[in-house]
């Protein structure tokens, strides 16, 4: 089934993101966001005012308070009033509502951020709210816990070993090296088990972290930048609440969303996948189809650094920056949330044949 075309070009043209930290007690929300909020505007040269939609993506959980994304605001600048929403998940969903909205046609710009810190209290523990009320969260399964779950799942369907984790984790931190911005840069050992059989190299960092990205239609989006990331498609589907109805070793979720975003009518030559856990990398690539030919996460992806609820829009924006830099002509980003790879979204980027 071929994907249906969006009906109006709309492309990332820039994409910025902070320095992430196991800790950032000295900095407030609004704090660590500014300096990513200047920075992905002094790269279009726009001002706030010449935004036309706003979309923020951050946790209530992680905060502590409710309707904390409204102090955030106060980085952005609400007033004069501007057009804002904000989803309570990754900011990749927050862009996804932004590109829905440039493809109504209603405005050729919008501003993406979304951030998050974890370091203040047990992110383990907060994330197992997400799961039943009834039956699973009372027992309080963490998210490492439920993902070493998934690991003895796909270690007794035969898809990896333990070997084969670790080297997962050795390539993402080597490749991580490169990248300024990373928590876990260069490889170290995998340490102890967190939970059997996920040691800690195969788990992802907790720590601090802001992202945004703009998005701009048409030709307003080449003014903007050289070479735009045009989002040829993407979507986003949900797997059953109830772990034990899933097969822990496949995501259909991601598939389909994959299927229809279009990323099965050509080949892409990079995937950057949200995968916190060295096991769910190896899920991933099994759903999409991934050859070794594929760059999977140069940027080193979540292990090397996992600022929960902006790490999903980072790797839209490290897709982006790729095609941005001439290093990719298509890729595939890939985000997730909820435990076990529960919520998936796949975006395809194009950058222009000509550029």
């Amino acid at each position: 089934m071929s994907a249906a075309r969006p009906s109006r070009e709309v492309a990332i043209v820039a994409f910025a993101q902070t320095d992430h930290r196991r800790r950032t007690d000295e900095l407030s929300e609004v704090e660590m966001l500014m300096p990513v909020l200047h920075e992905v505007l002094r790269q279009t040269g726009l001002r706030a005012s010449d935004i036309g939609f706003t979309c923020s993506g951050s946790s209530d959980y992680l905060a502590g308070r409710a309707f904390s994304f409204t102090m955030a605001l106060d980085g952005v600048g609400a007033w004069p009033p501007i057009s804002e929403s904000h989803v309570e998940a990754d900011g990749a969903w927050a862009l996804y509502e932004a590109w829905v909205k440039l493809l109504t046609g209603e405005t050729d710009t919008a501003l993406v951020y979304a951030y998050g810190k974890s370091s203040p209290g047990s992110v383990r523990d907060v994330l197992s709210r997400q799961l039943d009320p009834y039956y699973v969260a009372p027992l309080w399964p963490d998210s490492v816990a439920l993902a070493a779950l998934q690991a003895r799942a796909l270690f007794d369907a035969g898809d990896t070993d333990e070997p084969g984790l670790a080297a997962i984790a050795a390539r993402s931190r080597a490749d991580a090296a490169a990248n300024p911005h990373a928590q876990l840069p260069g490889t170290r050992p995998q340490g102890p088990y967190q939970v059997a059989p996920l040691r800690t190299g195969d788990c992802p960092p907790i720590g601090d972290g802001a992202a945004a990205v703009v998005l701009a239609a048409g030709d307003r989006a080449r003014e903007l930048c050289a070479r735009p990331a045009w989002i040829t498609g993407m979507d986003h589907r949900i797997e059953a609440h109830a772990l034990g109805v899933r097969d822990l070793t496949d995501s259909p979720s991601t598939r389909l969303a994959a299927e229809r975003a279009g990323a099965f009518e050509r080949p892409v030559d990079t995937a950057e996948l949200h995968a916190p856990f060295s096991s769910q990398e190896v899920v991933l690539r099994k759903a999409l189809g991934l050859g070794d030919e594929v760059r999977v996460s140069p940027s080193g992806g979540a292990l090397a650094a996992n600022p929960v609820m902006a790490a999903g829009l980072i790797r839209l924006g490290e897709a982006a920056a790729r095609i941005h830099r001439g290093e990719s002509d298509r890729a595939l980003a890939h985000a997730t949330s909820g435990p076990c790879l529960q919520q998936n979204l796949v975006a395809v980027l194009e950058g222009d044949s000509h550029a």
